[in-house]
């Protein structure tokens, strides 16, 4: 039976030429299943991953370095390139580096300040794009690795897992972004933008930001649906817009207590962990703490599900939300709002 432990026989001489139990032969890679997959994904997706050179001024004749730099992730042979808002927002001028060192002047043809996303066309063509996979189907403790260009370092890759999911997470321009992934693969300043990535090389998350360095603690924008719709609408339009209610919400299991108050099997919904001041919910009478659970009949089964059903056809409009309060079922009436604001 074999042991899976490489045992080279001792020479007739004594054993002065045999090698220690568990070596491999002489300039044979030492790599198991892990590092193997690590190897693949880098390789894979490096190529489609970008430094972002950021100017708050016109560059001077004497070519003043960038005041930033963040990463960004190829979407398109043509050009596009998905970064943050908060790496291009004040920017005058942006320009990509590509993993083969080429240069490249680029527009930005959208940024979308609530999702932190923005979309850049490069001056150029043929490039290696990356593919998109979808967060929904993560799971906790599951391998990803992040690629970006952290502090200048171009194309640096770190892996890690998927420590929790349907994070809130307070921007440093003080905005709340609902449902990002938390993860422990190293993520520090020049890595927004750049990508988390499944060991099957998919694009799962798109990095916004770490707390402090060495903390271990990092989040991603997820990947899904909703993203897809508002990069689509950048690219289209350089605006997402979007149905608004007012809060910042988390994921949360209902107890069983609540469950019994619906008349349907449902086992998440979204709780109220902060309102806005004036904003819709707040004028309706929401309060923190509160667990929504449908909006106009649709059940809400977490963030993703919320960010979905505030969609553009419900701006203006006066939806019906259900919610438990403590021990009680409650169904009250919002105005939905436009954001961003008109």
């Amino acid at each position: 039976m074999s042991t899976g432990i490489l045992v080279r026989p001792l020479a007739a001489s004594g054993g002065s030429d045999a090698s220690p139990i568990g070596t491999q032969p002489e300039g044979a890679p030492i790599l198991d299943a892990y590092s193997e997959a690590v190897i693949s994904v880098a390789e894979r997706l490096r190529p489609a991953v970008v430094n972002v050179s950021v100017w708050g001024r016109r560059r001077s004749p004497w070519e003043d370095p960038p005041n930033g730099n963040g990463s960004g992730i190829i979407i398109a042979p043509d050009g596009l390139v998905v970064t943050n808002n908060h790496v291009v927002e004040r920017a005058r001028r942006v320009d990509v580096t590509f993993a083969d060192g080429e240069q490249a002047e680029t527009e930005i043809l959208g940024r979308d300040a609530a999702s932190d996303l923005a979309v850049l066309r490069a001056n150029a063509r043929d490039l290696p794009a990356a593919e998109f996979g979808d967060a929904t189907e993560l799971r906790v403790g599951q391998v990803v690795l992040a690629i970006g260009s952290p502090y200048g370092f171009h194309s640096t890759v770190t892996a890690g897992v998927i420590s929790a999911l349907g994070r809130s997470m307070r921007t440093v321009a003080g905005r709340l972004i609902d449902n990002v992934i938390q993860t422990d693969a190293a993520i520090n300043p020049g890595n927004s933008g750049g990508p988390l990535v499944t060991s099957q090389a998919l694009v799962v998350g798109i990095n916004t930001a770490a707390i402090g360095p060495g903390a271990g603690i990092g989040f991603a924008i997820p990947v899904n649906d909703t993203t897809r719709r508002i990069l689509a609408a950048l690219i289209s339009h350089g605006i997402y817009r979007r149905a608004y209610l007012g809060i910042s919400g988390r994921e949360r299991p209902l107890y069983a207590r609540e469950a019994r108050l619906l008349t349907r099997e449902q086992r998440f919904g979204v709780e109220v962990v902060e309102l806005e001041p004036g904003g819709p919910a707040a004028q309706a009478g929401f309060r923190p703490g509160d667990l929504l659970v449908a909006l106009d009949g649709e059940p809400l089964t977490g963030m993703a599900a919320l960010q979905g059903a505030l969609a553009p056809e419900r701006i203006d409009r006066e939806v019906a939300v259900e919610l438990v309060r403590r021990d009680r079922r409650l169904l009250i009436a919002a105005q939905l709002g436009e954001w961003p604001a008109r």
